[in-house]
């Protein structure tokens, strides 16, 4: 069976111009018809002016299928990070869309969330460049301590940013219409919260296709990114038993940064467990290197 590793592929850029097409249509949208972001939102730098806590009402592009985002949380060697999983579904809100499944968990079953599953998004809209996001009372309740309260607030950041595909909005969340203040006991968001850096909350290798449960043909294509080490990825295909059926590598187009990888995988008929991990010059002195897997049945 042949293995083909590719440099990261032109339909990386093809779906980014895609989503970013859907995206655009969607804040055009939303910038003609909304009024004022409900509830009061500080300002990054703590000044101008306060919205008034009215409600949000915007007119809708056409729904249209776009590649969704949403970030969940995986147990790793440096502690609990960010994994995302990207879906292809017809909406005519990517960010709430986005939110709703953040919310509603991930399919892959080695990520999690912990955000109360009963919480509804009440509204997205805009003060400035700040994204707000509007969600019930329920989002007032979660199991977690202070590390995963912290990461919690980088999941919504990171989904909706991403789903916006703007990296440096700031998110400001309202719970029922007003600043979410103190949550799960451990957290306070008061004002516009801005990513972190991705070195530092994210898991630092990702598989974004093919999904978790995907069916697909070979020969399989697989892509994702990864803050890789000399931007060197080694891969590996299990069987359906754990078997280890094809291994090898593939490089990211920058190291040390996250940056997109490619390749392809002749297999037979089956089911098959895709695993890329990082680079590990220390040979495990750094603790079990991060991994991404995904389960897939090939026709």
């Amino acid at each position: 069976m042949a293995v083909h590793t590719t440099p990261p592929v032109e339909r990386h850029r093809v779906e980014a111009h895609r989503r970013r097409g859907a995206t655009r249509m969607w804040l055009a949208a939303l910038a003609a018809g909304a009024v004022a972001a409900l509830g009061a939102c500080t300002p990054p730098d703590g000044g101008g002016a306060t919205p008034s806590p009215t409600s949000s009402a915007s007119e809708t592009a056409p729904s249209q299928t776009v590649a969704v985002p949403a970030y969940y949380m995986i147990d790793t060697r440096a502690g609990l990070r960010l994994a995302r999983e990207t879906t292809e579904v017809e909406t005519d809100d990517p960010v709430a869309t986005a939110v709703e499944r953040m919310i509603a968990g991930p399919a892959d079953p080695d990520y999690s969330t912990t955000w109360n599953p009963a919480t509804q998004v009440l509204g997205i809209s805009r003060q400035g460049e700040t994204i707000v996001v509007n969600l019930s009372e329920d989002a007032r309740t979660a199991n977690v301590g202070s590390p995963g309260a912290a990461l919690m607030i980088q999941q919504l950041v990171y989904t909706a940013t991403d789903a916006a595909e703007e990296e440096s909005a700031p998110v400001q969340l309202l719970i029922e219409g007003e600043p979410a203040g103190e949550l799960w006991g451990a957290v306070v968001w008061d004002q516009p919260v801005a990513r972190e850096d991705p070195m530092n909350v994210r898991m630092l290798v990702q598989i974004d296709s093919p999904g978790e449960g995907a069916d697909v043909t070979s020969p399989v294509a697989v892509s994702g990114d990864a803050a890789a080490f000399e931007a060197n990825v080694p891969w590996k295909v299990l069987d359906a038993d754990g078997a280890e059926v094809q291994a090898g590598n593939t490089l990211t187009s920058e190291g040390q940064t996250f940056a997109p990888f490619s390749f392809t995988v002749d297999l037979e008929p089956g089911t098959y467990t895709i695993v890329i991990t990082e680079d590990d010059p220390s040979d495990g002195a750094g603790g079990t290197p991060m991994s991404d897997s995904k389960t897939v049945t090939v026709s």
